[in-house]
């Protein structure tokens, strides 16, 4: 009993010390911030706060997980599901995406911030979770041209684009503000993928007799206007 009550004091701990660290980062910069601020910020002696963590390298490692390597894990395994189709994946991948910047926006705000800080070995898991992104989007979109859901375009230029649109939500959201979290992340779904389907929302062509058929369809549309 005694060691699971010290093991959940320990993670309390922990947590704080992570939570007042991420502030002083946001505040002062990873650079500007030292082990000694962390420890007066939690109230704890420099030499307690060594037996919960190493080094601050260690609580911006773990910033750079939950931010980057987790949201990577998350979306490479929606992009592999073989039980829904590309435009569904991509709703789930958007809308999961925005809920993580809107939920925890400081915390990446600040990871941008310092991203010219960053040690190597941090920076480099950092720039590969951000790859892996890029990558499993990219999929996905290419997944949804080859089989007809999407109309042609670039994988990675559409995929970046839907990744410059989601990830702005950390800049302007705010929470108790004007925006319901979950009605933007189901807005911002539904953009998505109707940016990238048929000019009227739906699937896009899957054989040159479909493409004319919409040819035909937008030339009675002018006809009519005529």
């Amino acid at each position: 009993m005694n060691s699971e009550r010290t093991k959940t004091r320990r993670g309390l701990v922990e947590q704080e010390i992570y939570v007042q660290a991420t502030k002083l980062f946001a505040e002062r910069g990873f650079a500007g911030t030292n082990f000694q601020d962390i420890a007066d910020a939690v109230g704890l002696t420099r030499p307690a706060l060594y037996h919960y963590v190493s080094s601050k390298d260690e609580l911006l490692a773990k910033l750079v997980a939950e931010i980057t390597q987790d949201a990577a894990n998350d979306i490479a395994a929606e992009a592999a599901r073989a039980d829904v189709d590309a435009a569904q994946k991509l709703r789930s991948i958007v809308a999961g995406t925005a809920r993580r910047q809107g939920e925890h926006a400081d915390r990446f705000r600040l990871l941008v911030r310092s991203e010219a800080d960053l040690p190597e070995e941090i920076a480099a898991a950092h720039e590969a979770g951000r790859r892996a992104v890029l990558k499993s989007i990219a999929g996905v979109i290419e997944e949804g041209v080859g089989d007809g859901t999407f109309r042609t375009v670039d994988p990675r230029v559409a995929a970046l684009g839907v990744l410059g649109m989601v990830n702005w939500v950390a800049w302007w959201y705010r929470p108790g503000g004007r925006d319901d979290l979950g009605a933007v992340c189901d807005e911002l779904a539904e953009m998505a993928v109707a940016g990238l389907r048929g000019r009227d929302g739906s699937a896009a062509p899957r054989s040159a007799a479909d493409a004319l058929a919409v040819v035909r369809e937008d030339l009675n549309r002018l006809e009519r206007l005529l």
